[in-house]
């Protein structure tokens, strides 16, 4: 396998990720003399904030979810490359990916990041995370396959530990995911399954620190308890899970709870890169950047969004939150700055903007901080709808998911409800045998299986 493309004397950027920064800095990009390059392990760009729907089978996969080589259609110099990357040679100004080698001008990593397990390998093995839209598939087979085994098994502890849901993490993630649960037990289970008993179903949300949405003001984090506990979700605070075994999830107080449903949303570590110094890296694996998100120590590699940790801008010196918004400032100044760069110039140093954050739990359910305002309920809810509508690319993807949403709005009804298990052909398994066997250059076996 090869890049197969050929050099045409621009000066050549590769992109790596393309989450909301590296999508932002390459559509930026357009109209420079530049030969960009984006590299993603998937083909599409998908748009985390509503991956909880996915799971709980409010959206279809689709709705989320846009093609890169769509994007870029109508683009010269524009180049996707299906593939992982594998290890960073800065001396060459080079990298391994899945596929081949590819050389390059500027490099920009913008890969994120997944989920943390804190090196608990029972929990890693037997959590389900959801980071991502084939994750979220994953989580939404479990919870559909439990339901269905719940109204068939004979056991009653079986059956109980079917039912109960553990969610552990209280961040925008945890909450979403415990109140979309909770809204599916209270109005769509009972149709669907007259002879389950719903009263037996538990929703735990596991949290660590004092407060649900610590990223928020304490008024929002206090809204967003009450709400979740007006809709039954059972919350403990001050709680860490220390281990998984025999279907319990296992608290640091040493209680425990029977579950086949455990849910892990406990946070993030920046995705693995090979080859660059150690002392590029900082807490959390992120990368360490200047105030140009240029890699401490080189020249022409740069860090955005979730991976990058900047401690240079005054108002952010332990960095700035991993969420959307800094990785899109941050990809819009890079397409700018890299044009200075080529120039020789004097780039413009990069300063993040707070927009606000906000989280749902459900119907009319929402809390919102922008600037000093504080909103809750109702107002938040719309606010929160109109923004994520906005957020998604593609005209005909915010008219699905905005009929989806109507639609659920007055029946309560969700009609992605299908244990859908793709097969893949032995052609498709063999390749991608072929791609985990080859193009690791001369990266040790230890090292690949990093993160």
């Amino acid at each position: 396998m090869s890049f197969n493309i050929e050099r045409n004397g621009k000066k050549r950027v590769v992109i790596i990720g393309g989450g909301f920064g590296g999508l932002r800095l390459a559509r930026g990009l357009r109209k420079s003399d530049f030969q960009v390059i984006l590299i993603d392990r998937n083909n599409y760009h998908q748009f985390p904030p509503l991956i909880y729907q996915i799971a709980t089978a409010g959206l279809n996969p689709s709705s989320i979810s846009f093609p890169f080589r769509k994007i870029f259609e109508d683009r010269e110099d524009y180049y996707f490359r299906m593939a992982e990357l594998r290890a960073v040679y800065p001396a060459e100004n080079m990298i391994q990916t899945s596929i081949g080698k590819i050389d390059y001008d500027y490099l920009v990593l913008a890969s994120g990041t997944t989920t943390n397990f804190f090196g608990n390998k029972n929990i890693e093995e037997a959590a389900i995370p959801m980071k991502t839209v084939t994750e979220a598939m994953g989580l939404r087979n479990s919870l559909l396959s439990s339901y269905e085994r719940s109204v068939t098994c004979s056991s009653e502890k079986e059956r109980d530990e079917l039912l109960n849901i553990v969610i552990v993490g209280g961040g925008p993630s945890g909450v979403e995911i415990a109140g979309a649960i909770a809204e599916m037990r209270r109005y769509v289970l009972p149709k669907d399954y007259p002879d389950m008993d719903v009263s037996r179903m538990h929703i735990h949300l596991i949290q660590g620190d004092n407060r649900l949405l610590p990223g928020m003001k304490e008024e929002s984090s206090a809204k967003s308890l009450e709400f979740l506990q007006k809709m039954h979700v059972e919350v403990r605070l001050n709680t860490f899970v220390t281990d998984y075994a025999d279907h319990e999830v296992v608290m640091s107080d040493g209680s425990r709870i029977p579950s086949r449903n455990f849910i892990w949303v406990g946070g993030v570590i920046a995705n693995p890169v090979i080859g660059l110094p150690e002392e590029c890296f900082g807490r959390g694996r992120r990368i360490l950047v200047d105030e140009f998100n240029r890699v401490k120590g080189q020249n022409n590699i740069f860090a955005i969004g979730d991976i990058a940790l900047m401690e240079a801008d005054p108002a952010y010196p332990k960095g700035h939150p991993q969420m959307a918004q800094p990785a899109i400032q941050q990809g819009a100044l890079l397409s700018r700055n890299l044009r200075v760069f080529a120039s020789g110039g004097t780039p413009e140093s990069f300063r993040y903007k707070d927009l606000g954050c906000m989280a749902t739990i459900g119907k009319n359910k929402a809390v919102a901080n922008i600037g000093t305002f504080i909103f809750g309920g109702f107002f938040a809810w719309l606010l929160w709808m109109g923004v994520h509508l906005m957020s998604i690319l593609g005209v005909r993807n915010k008219l699905f998911v905005f009929l989806d949403w109507v639609w659920s709005y007055f029946t309560y009804d969700r009609s992605n409800r299908m244990i859908l298990k793709a097969r893949p052909s032995q052609e498709m398994n063999e390749l991608e045998k072929r791609m985990q066997e080859t193009h690791w250059g001369d990266i040790a076996p230890e090292e690949r299986n990093q993160g």
